[in-house]
């Protein structure tokens, strides 16, 4: 039996050795755009050429945020290993739902210091439009990103390429099809999350102030 329960440790330790370095370096591209809303949106940095630029880089790097929501194909090619079951419901599905969770939280807090950064502004009207725009480009940017292979710094290094790719294939039906449905499943997590950290917000916010 402690044989048996050793092997099962060790191919669970195996399963966090293959899926940790590309998880790792997804959450690291996701949580840039992250990092990036805290300089760009709680400071009170003027708008200058480097802000704008930052801005620039900020919106380039913000689809690798929901782009984890895409990684699930990771999960179900696992699936199909034959793990043991307990495997696959004790370490499998808890992984990657943590791994989606941080990915995609990164998203709506980014979203959310944008936010706050218009209210500080006084340009609270601005904020829908501006998140349904950003939901509108990180639908194509997954796309570009899972189905063309593309990356965020391919804007400035293959800039030619990419765009022959966006009036080639992007605007085709299909595509389209696609990320039309991406934007709807990212506006309506986004919209479900945005809530339930709102509300985790003003409770330690109140915690705070009574303790």
């Amino acid at each position: 039996m402690k044989v048996q329960l050793f092997n099962w440790l060790a191919l669970a330790w195996d399963i966090l050795l293959k899926n940790s370095p590309w998880m790792g370096w997804n959450l690291f591209l996701a949580f840039i755009p992250l990092f990036l809303s805290f300089w760009l949106f709680h400071s009170t940095k003027s708008r200058s050429l480097l802000w704008w630029a930052a801005c620039l880089f900020f919106v380039a790097f913000l689809p690798n945020a929901p782009y984890v929501l895409t990684d699930i194909i990771h999960l179900i090619e696992d699936i199909r290993q034959n793990y043991f079951a307990w495997l696959v419901t004790l370490v499998l599905i808890p992984l990657y739902m943590l791994f989606i969770f941080l990915g995609f939280e990164a998203y709506v807090l980014s979203l959310l210091n944008l936010g706050h950064y218009f209210q500080q502004q006084g340009w609270v009207r601005f904020i829908l439009p501006a998140e349904l725009c950003l939901h509108s480009l990180s639908a194509i940017g997954i796309y570009l990103g899972r189905f063309l292979r593309f990356n965020s710094w391919d804007i400035v290094t293959r800039l030619d390429t990419l765009t022959a790719a966006i009036l080639d294939d992007v605007l085709a039906k299909w595509p389209l099809l696609v990320i039309a449905v991406t934007f709807v499943a990212i506006a309506g997590l986004y919209w479900l999350m945005k809530q339930v950290t709102l509300g985790v917000i003003l409770r330690f916010r109140q915690f705070s102030v009574t303790a």
